[in-house]
């Protein structure tokens, strides 16, 4: 193995004034201002593989419901019990499939993956064959972007550049939210709820069309990743190229891949025999956990959201553009919060967080009367006609979900991004991929737990029938507020110091 190294920048004997104030905000983020182009195209790669994910993602229920013929409790259980826990497995596998194969080839082998997996989505109305040739193929690509873009944030960034750089990493990451929310609404507009388009002489309705749109942001990936050199990594004294070394020479592609993964599996298995010898482990296993009931109120997003909105409000709702509140907030606040609070522990921050996150949901459990005048009022038209670009009218269920959603995306920019920056924080060297997979923990449970969506959606709000969304929302935000405050209450058991953090 061999390296070579770029100069160091040069050091003056004066160390350098501090800067306080808004010069002294405006330079913690200087610190990218030499950051090499990986880091930058890492930042590119996570705004189009989260637009491309999340566009299907929000497409998914509506389509194992309207074009393969699920109802609410089974669209929610494939989904949250079948499909996120395959992607969850597989996410965990690949850490150490990322610290063999490198994150170069690791990101090709994922796209490739995705591309033929939403090829399958996009021609197959059959059920069987877009679910096993399509969906769940879908979970593995998936999987192999995400722990490797958390090693890539910390691989192609410098000491001081990484609280930075995994603010900006869920920045970007809220950007392609937004991207895919916006496509979300227009093509959803334009072919009506239930429409279809003529592609290469086939009829697909519209959630099928989405696919597709998914399809076209996943190609754009395949540049980007090509671009990234091999062997770079950014350290304190300057940019480092390591030779790749093949680690199953003579043996065929196939072979060193299945090779591979199988070293991973077992890789991935002494990972956790190692950790749970180690007491730290569970605490901070607990500590994975309670964020998860957190992470309920991103997934019911996605999986309970658009059907609450097309029940309450009508075909064609503004799906996208309500979410897209939450987006805007997170690109701009994410950064900034990030930037405030970089001395501060990551375990202080998620409870702040939390009890904020918890407070906007009970807001969806209040009486929609109470909020007519609201509605009817400026905040009606600001939030219903400037806006959503509603006419008429304006459902006070408007202004309670912009409410919700904007108290909702201030505790998040405190704690989200924390929950990714202390798995990495606590990475050995070289382990850095498998590490970050343990972050994703969250998001497993927030996805096991909004499983039972589709039985809150059929009890509480159904397609026909007298609704009762408030009793859906008071469960769900009871489950989220069980995060904030087992945190609270247990934070002598289960906090695990951050290296580089005093409190």
């Amino acid at each position: 193995m061999s390296a070579t190294t770029s100069p160091p920048p040069s050091v003056s004997g004066a160390a350098p004034e501090a800067r306080h104030g808004l010069l002294g905000f405006f330079a913690k983020f200087a610190v990218l201002k030499n950051a090499q182009r990986e880091l930058w195209l890492t930042f590119a790669i996570k705004f189009v593989c989260v637009a491309a994910y999340s566009l299907s993602n929000k497409t998914f229920v509506l389509w194992l419901s309207s074009d393969l013929g699920f109802n609410d409790q089974k669209a929610g259980a494939i989904v949250s019990w079948g499909w996120a826990p395959a992607m969850t497995i597989f996410t965990l596998l690949v850490g150490s499939l990322t610290d063999a194969l490198g994150l170069r080839k690791t990101f090709f082998l994922g796209i490739w993956i995705c591309l033929v997996s939403r090829a399958v989505m996009v021609f197959s109305s059959t059920p069987w064959l877009a679910l096993v040739g399509g969906f769940f193929p879908l979970a593995i690509g998936e999987a192999l972007g995400n722990p490797v873009l958390i090693a890539a944030g910390r691989k192609f960034s410098t000491t001081k550049q990484r609280s930075i750089t995994f603010s900006f990493l869920y920045a970007f990451m809220n950007g392609g939210f937004f991207i895919a929310a916006a496509i979300f609404d227009h093509l959803r507009k334009g072919l009506g709820e239930h429409g279809h388009w003529s592609l290469f002489g086939t009829q697909i309705s519209t959630y099928r069309t989405l696919f597709f749109g998914s399809l076209i942001l996943e190609a754009l990936l395949l540049p980007l990743v090509y671009f990234i050199r091999k062997g770079a990594e950014a350290t304190d004294q300057g940019v480092v190229f390591t030779e790749e070394v093949e680690k199953y020479k003579g043996r065929r592609a196939w072979d060193s891949f299945w090779l591979t993964v199988r070293d991973g599996a077992r890789d991935t298995i002494r990972l956790f025999r190692e950790l749970l010898a180690q007491s730290g482990f569970y605490r901070l296993l607990a500590f994975l956990i309670l964020i998860g009931f957190l992470k309920v109120i991103t997934m019911q997003m996605d999986y309970v959201f658009p059907k609450f909105c097309l029940r309450e409000l009508g075909d064609g709702a503004p799906i996208g553009q309500l979410t897209n509140i939450n987006y805007i907030l997170i690109f701009i606040l994410v950064p900034i919060v990030g930037a405030l609070t970089q001395r501060f522990a990551a375990y202080r921050m998620v409870i702040i967080g939390g009890i904020i996150c918890a407070a906007s949901v009970f807001i969806m459990a209040l009486p929609p009367a109470w909020f007519e005048t609201a509605a009817a009022g400026i905040t009606g038209k600001w939030v219903g006609h400037w806006f959503l670009g509603l006419k008429g009218a304006v459902h006070p269920y408007y202004v309670m979900i912009a409410i919700y959603v904007a108290i909702f995306s201030f505790g998040e920019a405190f704690y989200s991004p924390r929950v990714y920056e202390y798995a990495a924080a606590i990475a050995p060297k070289g382990q850095e991929a498998s590490y970050g997979s343990l972050s994703y923990i969250p998001l497993l449970m927030g996805k096991l737990l909004v499983g039972s969506g589709g039985w809150l959606l059929a009890a509480y709000c159904p397609e026909q029938g007298v609704r009762h969304s408030g009793m859906m929302w008071l469960i769900f935000a009871l489950a989220v507020t069980v995060a904030p405050v087992g945190l609270l209450v247990l934070r002598r058991y289960i906090r695990v110091q951050e290296a580089g953090r005093q409190e």
